[in-house]
């Protein structure tokens, strides 16, 4: 099968830095190359460079959607068999799901859905607070409410730790020992898309399990797609109507 043969899943990242694009692309191609998937990364043309208030999450859904389908109509477009939603508030994930045949997976879906386990209590660490009732939405609306143990922030804005990944490590670590030894949170999801590297980090740190929110989105569109007989042979066409 030649490169351009090769199924591929859209890494689509709902804010503007073309490096958070970049950088969530190369993970999820971590996790998607042995599947025998290609990974293309796409960046909206339009909004926040990181998205941290509900207005902004809203916004980001009409961008999301109309970066999809404006990638579609081009060279890529006949060989998409997924679309993945970069950001945890998974902006239009529900509009794109509804519109194409083929499986659209949010990362915050994924990852509410890979910590919850089989009634498994999991926490969440981010530095966005704004975006914190919007979380804890996303988590009742997947039906995990029940043993969800809440958000915990890092001290500092998220604008301030995007400039120091250090700072955002140390401090991404405190809110996660939180959830783990105060609220009893079993997984900890690091919540955000631009956080993926250091939740890779923190990953290794032991002392809870670390939810990584995009191989978490990749092992379920893997899974998904397994049991889609044919689906490496579709591509993403709108449904009518």
């Amino acid at each position: 099968m030649s490169h351009t043969d090769t199924p591929t899943v859209i890494v689509v990242n709902p804010n503007t830095n073309r490096e958070t694009t970049t950088m969530m692309a190369d993970l999820a191609r971590r996790h998607l190359a042995p599947a025998g998937l290609a990974v293309e990364g796409i960046t909206v043309a339009r909004g926040p460079s990181m998205i941290i208030d509900p207005d902004a999450l809203a916004e980001a859904a009409e961008h999301v959607v109309d970066a999809v389908r404006r990638h579609l109509t081009g060279p890529v477009g006949d060989r998409v068999v997924a679309v993945i939603v970069g950001a945890i508030g998974d902006p239009g994930r529900a509009e794109l799901a509804a519109s194409l045949d083929v499986p659209v997976v949010g990362i915050g879906q994924a990852s509410i859905l890979a910590a919850a386990g089989p009634g498994r209590r999991f926490g969440m660490a981010t530095s966005t607070p704004l975006l914190v009732d919007s979380l804890a939405g996303l988590v009742e609306g997947h039906g995990k409410a029940e043993t969800f143990t809440g958000v915990r922030l890092t001290g500092s804005a998220p604008l301030v730790l995007a400039r120091d990944p250090e700072r955002q490590y140390s401090e991404l670590a405190a809110a996660a020992r939180v959830c783990a030894e105060e609220d009893g949170a079993e997984a900890v999801i690091i919540a955000g898309g631009p956080l993926s590297q250091t939740a890779r980090r923190l990953a290794e740190l032991g002392f809870v399990e670390i939810v990584e929110p995009l191989p978490s989105a990749s092992r379920l569109v893997v899974d998904v797609l397994a049991k889609r007989p044919g689906a490496a042979g579709r591509s993403a066409q709108a449904q009518p109507g």
